[in-house]
């Protein structure tokens, strides 16, 4: 456990001093914690894992490490319990209408997505409905040599800002922090880009006919799960930024560029 414990502290860049302030527990049995020399108790491990903020993932790793139950289950998106879990998604990425949304996993696979998602993509000129049928990795596609980033009007402020929406994710991921250092060697820095003041990510995408289709982005993730493939999962709605677009994304005039 002790290795474990103290790889989770310093990844979080919490000194022993201020986790035992934090948790309410001494530095000195802490310190023997983390040394070996004391075992810590399931409440007092729980109380020092809740300080430092630990995902579900993590809190299961550090229980097992020692020598506790997992607290959490780790249930799989179609296992029959978790029904109601797929039908709110459903609902949720069908409820903007014909907006573009889709529900990504913990290392981005797109795991369900709505016919919107199909409609824009054909709208770049790519085959929609092809493309969602095979396993997806939404990082893949935007950040891949010749992916969609080359479709942003607004490439620095879009994408910068999804790659750095990644990186803070994959501090405590070991999968995605894979799967970033796979795709930085392609990647050039992106400048900074003032964003002004809107509480939402907005950007632009290039049709196939040379018109833009502009939308602002939104997340919504479920906020105190208890499994740990629901705590993974986010959706992420496309919303239209203007008239041309929605008209687009329903099927009548392409958006104006």
């Amino acid at each position: 456990m002790t290795a474990t414990f103290a790889a989770l502290r310093k990844s979080r860049r919490v000194s022993q001093l201020e986790l035992s302030l934090r948790a309410g527990v001494s530095q000195r049995h802490l310190s023997c914690i983390e040394t070996g020399r004391s075992r810590a108790g399931r409440e007092t491990l729980v109380a020092l894992l809740d300080a430092l903020g630990a995902s579900l993932e993590e809190r299961n790793q550090a229980l097992l490490a020692a020598g506790y139950a997992p607290a959490h289950a780790e249930r799989a998106l179609d296992a029959p319990e978790m029904a109601p879990v797929r039908a709110a998604l459903e609902q949720l990425i069908h409820a903007g209408g014909s907006a573009p949304a889709l529900v990504l996993d913990g290392d981005y696979h797109v795991v369900m997505a709505n016919a919107g998602v199909a409609r824009l993509l054909d709208l770049l000129g790519l085959p929609g409905e092809a493309m969602l049928s095979q396993p997806m990795n939404l990082l893949r596609a935007v950040f891949a040599p010749g992916g969609l980033r080359g479709y942003c009007v607004n490439e620095a402020e879009m994408c910068g800002e999804m790659w750095a929406r990644a990186s803070r994710e994959a501090e405590h991921l070991p999968r995605l922090r894979a799967l970033l250092d796979e795709l930085r060697p392609t990647l050039q820095p992106w400048p900074a880009v003032e964003t002004g003041n809107l509480p939402v990510l907005s950007f632009g995408l290039r049709a196939a006919d040379g018109t833009t289709l502009s939308f602002f982005s939104a997340l919504t993730s479920f906020g105190t799960p208890l499994d740990i493939t629901l705590a993974s999962l986010k959706v992420e709605h496309l919303f239209p930024a203007d008239e041309g677009t929605r008209r687009a994304l329903a099927g009548g005039d392409t958006a104006c560029g």
